[in-house]
């Protein structure tokens, strides 16, 4: 793990050539970082010479649209560029890696090979492990015990092949059911293994193609577009000259946009020495589970630079945008990122099934009870008649059918008192049934057949019905206390939408229809082509009439500006994708954060259409026609602010500010003296949007004249090459930037939820069934989908908890428990003061950083004393293995039942963990289907599943579990009478 714990961004180096303004941005709402660690290299705004001119340079060289590099803060600590130089990775701690030369590299300790296993058995580990897995089951044992017993000639009560039979049948069933699981897992194992890649040949310096299983740490590999990534690898360069390349990491978190890395200036493959060695060195730390931290640096001749995690790719990652990377692998296999998250697949059993192998200890004893009578009793008899056993009737003990005279079978007074033992208990065997077992798996058969055929389950939208993975845990599901949910997919559908606009104190939330694919300001001509944006929005016409006809009123000029600022004020990058219809080309726009795509895609249906963003400039097609903008530089969004801005220059020589922000942060800023009017009116707004369930952001500009650019310049200049604190130094210099704006107006967004999900929500609710939500995604988000799905309620009281070191998070815990108990004794004095039991509800809300200091310490008991007091849980910016550490902070401390259910591959680890895991078969792969015990189409479809058929399912299998002991009690006492 990197330890700084105050930075979370992470920066390209010094020296890069990157163009100074493309600061990473996340306009979006908080993500809970502290940026005034130990500085680094500048945010990519590097050289201090900037004017106009030395933009439109830059930007003529760049050919591609590079974004800037994300601030990674999700949950886990970061490291920043500088201060992990500062820092030394002891070589201990190291891993050395020489690039491009395997062979040293893993000379002194063999590394891990690139190819992956995540089957549970081989051919030879089959019979034992599984024999011994299904032995878990008590009462197999006991089958077993009695099935030798039945082989002893003294004892044969049964047939001696009749006794086994039942217990070979059941142990066969269920090895062919594990060994075709085991055999599909090998399958992929196999399939993924054999991929292939293109490894740099140390031989004759050119790509050659490798399987995966051949890559080794050290090799340098080549990715072209939309390949996915074979390891864990270091970016030395990349199509793109200023080094960046575009991910996905839809395997990692979840999350379907695109992540920016970037190769280091140093390493970009202009200098890379042709035809010999390339004699660099990457010292980097040892593998760990942390995906969102890395921390090394790299020699290359003398020179030591520094490497974070925007410099590596990760496997399971797929590149996009990018024609090729070139990188080197610095993890493979096994210790790479995305394995070390992946838990494996732990065999899960039903609770009732644990309860009946305590039931089953307990039943023994009393057959044991009864056998022990029973040959106490017969020994007894035999003392007493034993003068008269030779002749007695019944039991003639003398055999005078043979000349000589002999004993029957008789051993002897404790022999025969032990095997009266033995035989009472193969006659009373009955006691603990092995038809109970297959009864069971019959019943969970026809339970599944039931689940499986219910219209409520079926969902129409994917044309998918309810899968049951799992046969023998389904009557779990009408014991569940807790559950854990996924935001993103799960709740959501991740389709933001824009929705509603105030400009200037007017609001315009008519947007009825879609506008028709043909109607202007929706498609503009370049080249003879027809550009399109990928996705329709709709559009209200009485602003569309605004823009295109009174474009020289104030009105119109304010919705102007509102709508230059939506298309600007953003790090979004814009994609042309080909057609069928060669005349027709469609742009995507992909960008970090969805609301940023929402509002650019919201702008280009009112005729602003952002076509290119390169490092220096932007350019605008509105209402059709190409205008260009110089982007001079770009203040990202940090919690402390909550806002954005960006500085352009205007094709008339002006120079703008365009900042966007929560409501909070922007009217602190805004020169409410030009119009008071209009700040009121957009206030009231902003208020009726959030009411229901928008996510809202307040827009604001100003011109910036001569001197007051020129000093924002050598400020900007100054903080941006800062060697120290450059996070804080560049705050201060937006802050002084970011003052009397003019209120253009605000946005209104909606996160759609998937349906039914408040009143699902609501219904586990009352069920007594607690709801908790991990999310990889920002605070800010989190909470608000938190109020639109009527998670929070506005009569909840929030305890936050953001620390970056355990000093501070155990203090946040002690604040929260204090105050919990303060409240509990405030609504302990008012009576009725709520439904819930006269308690005020809490809520508690912790990110993932935080996390890291708390789970797996002596901090995780006060988190769970915490948590288990609030109604409500939302963890934010968790990495995969963190979810499945909250659900074991419940499972292992209560009895409770645990379900997870999530729809994206960084879910995995969490229901694998829970007692019971659900995956929604949505938008984002399989992953999660493939490793849950139950699939459906929405979230909904909980309340039906649980409160329905887990009722039943769990009633009809308890039912049936005390008739089959009351009856064999019944059988086995009249047999002992």
């Amino acid at each position: 793990m990197d330890r700084d714990p105050h930075h979370h961004h992470h920066h390209p180096p010094h020296n890069t050539n990157y163009p100074r303004n493309t600061s990473s941005s996340r306009p979006t709402f908080n993500s809970n970082s502290i940026d005034d660690g130990g500085g680094g290299g500048p945010d990519s705004f590097v050289s201090a010479t900037s004017s106009l001119e030395m933009m439109e340079r830059f930007s003529r060289s760049s050919s591609s649209s590079s974004k800037p590099p994300p601030p990674i803060r999700h949950g886990s600590r970061g490291t920043e560029a500088f201060s992990s130089s500062l820092k030394e990775i002891t070589d201990d701690d190291a891993r050395f890696i020489y690039i491009n030369d395997p062979d040293t590299t893993n000379q002194k300790l063999n590394f891990a090979g690139n190819s992956i296993r995540t089957a549970k058995y081989s051919i030879f580990t089959f019979l034992p492990r599984n024999l011994f897995e299904q032995f878990h089951r008590v009462a197999y044992i006991y089958f077993l015990v009695i099935a030798i017993l039945n082989q002893l000639p003294q004892l044969a009560v049964f047939g001696r092949g009749a006794s086994i039979l039942p217990l070979a049948i059941v142990l066969l069933v269920t090895a062919v059911k594990d060994a075709y699981e085991d055999w599909r897992r090998h399958r992929s194992d196999r399939i993924e293994n054999n991929r292939s890649a293109s490894v740099l040949s140390s031989i004759d310096n050119t790509f050659q193609s490798k399987r995966w299983k051949e890559i080794r740490v050290g090799d340098i590999l080549k990715i072209s577009v939309n390949d996915t990534l074979p390891c864990d690898m270091v970016l030395l360069s990349t199509s793109d000259p200023t080094g960046v390349a575009y991910v996905q990491t839809i395997n990692l978190d979840g999350e379907s946009n695109l992540k920016t890395r970037y190769a280091k200036q140093e390493t970009l493959l202009a200098h890379i020495p042709e035809k010999q060695e390339i004699p660099w060195v990457i010292k980097c730390e040892k593998p760990n589970r942390n995906i969102y931290g890395f921390q090394a640096n790299m020699e290359i001749d003398g020179k030591r630079v520094s490497l974070g995690p925007s410099n590596i790719i990760l496997r399971g990652c797929e590149l996009k945008n990018t024609a090729w990377a070139v990188g080197v692998a610095v993890y493979a296999g096994s210790e790479t990122k995305v394995m070390l998250n992946n838990s494996g697949s732990p065999s899960k059993r039903s609770r009732l099934e644990t309860r009946m192998n305590r039931e089953i200890i307990l039943l023994s004893l009393f057959l044991i009870a009864l056998c022990t009578v029973v040959s106490t009793c017969a020994g007894v008899w035999l003392v007493r008649h034993r003068d008269e056993l030779d002749y007695l009737p019944y039991y003639r003990k003398k055999d005078f059918s043979d000349d000589v005279e002999e004993d029957y079978n008789y051993n002897g007074l404790g022999l025969e008192i032990v095997f009266t033992f033995l035989m009472s208990v193969i006659v009373f065997q009955i006691m603990i049934p092995i038809s109970l077992y297959i009864s069971m798996e019959l019943v969970r058969l026809g339970q599944a057949y039931f689940m499986i055929q219910d219209t409520d389950l079926y969902d129409e939208a994917s044309n998918s019905r309810f899968q049951c993975r799992a046969l023998n845990i389904n009557e779990d599901l009408g014991q569940i206390k807790y559950v854990f949910s996924d935001k993103t997919g799960t709740l959501t559908e991740n389709k933001m939408e824009f929705q509603s606009a105030s400009i200037k104190g007017v609001d315009y939330s008519g947007a009825k229809s879609l506008p028709q694919g043909d109607s202007e300001g929706y498609s503009i001509q370049v080249d003879g082509c027809v550009l399109r944006p990928k996705v329709k929005v709709k559009a209200d016409p009485e602003l569309q009439r605004l823009l295109r006809a009174d474009r020289e009123s104030e009105e119109g000029k304010h919705a102007y500006e509102f709508f230059l600022a939506l298309a600007t004020c953003n790090t979004v990058v814009p994609l042309v994708m080909e057609t069928e219809n060669p005349h027709l080309r469609l742009v995507d726009y992909q960008g970090e954060s969805p609301d940023e795509q929402a509002l650019v895609y919201a702008a280009s249906t009112y005729g602003f259409m952002l076509l290119e963003r390169t490092s220096g400039h932007i350019i605008v097609a509105i209402q059709g026609e190409r205008q260009r903008f110089d982007v001079l530089g770009l203040h990202e969004f940090d919690s402390e602010r909550k806002r954005m801005s960006v500085i352009i220059g205007c094709p008339d020589k002006t120079v703008k500010v365009y900042v966007k922000g929560a409501d909070t942060s922007m009217f602190s800023v805004i020169d409410k003296s030009i119009n008071s009017f209009v700040a009121r009116a957009t206030d009231s707004h902003l208020h009726t949007y959030s009411s229901i369930g928008l996510r809202t952001l307040v827009i604001g500009m100003r011109k910036l004249n001569a001197s007051e650019f020129a000093h924002w310049q050598s400020m900007y200049e100054k903080a941006s090459t800062a060697l120290i604190g450059r996070a804080s130094l560049l705050r201060a210099v937006a802050a002084k930037v970011e003052v009397g704006l003019h209120l253009l107006g605000a946005s209104g967004i909606e996160d759609r939820l998937q349906q039914g999900v408040p009143e699902a929500i609501e219904s586990l609710r009352q069920a007594g069934i607690k709801v908790w939500v991990l999310t990889g995604d920002k605070q800010e988000t989190a909470v608000s989908i938190g109020y639109s799905c009527k998670l929070l309620t506005g009569e909840m009281t929030q305890i936050v908890i953001n620390s970056n070191s355990k000093e501070s998070c155990r203090k946040s815990l002690e604040d929260a428990h204090s105050m919990s108990k303060k409240l509990g004794a405030m609504s302990a004095g008012v009576p009725n003061s709520n439904i819930h039991s006269g308690r005020i509800p809490l809520a508690l809300i912790i990110d993932g950083t935080s996390l890291v200091y708390i789970l797996e310490t002596e901090l995780e008991e006060e988190l769970f004393q915490l948590a288990t007091k609030c109604n409500v849980v939302l963890c934010c910016r968790v990495a995969p293995l963190q979810k499945a550490g909250i659900v074991a902070l419940i499972k292992n401390r209560t009895e409770d039942m645990t379900l997870a259910i999530g729809d994206g591959a960084n879910d995995v680890s969490m229901i694998q963990m829970a007692d019971v895991g659900i995956g929604i078969s949505g938008q984002e792969g399989r992953q999660a289907v493939m490793a849950s015990d139950f699939a459906m189409g929405q979230f909904r479809f909980l309340v039906p599943l649980l409160l329905v058929h887990g009722h039943w399912n769990y009633q009809r299998m308890g039912y049936m579990l005390l008739y089959n002991f009351y009856r064999n009690a019944v059988f086995v006492v009249i047999l002992f009478w």
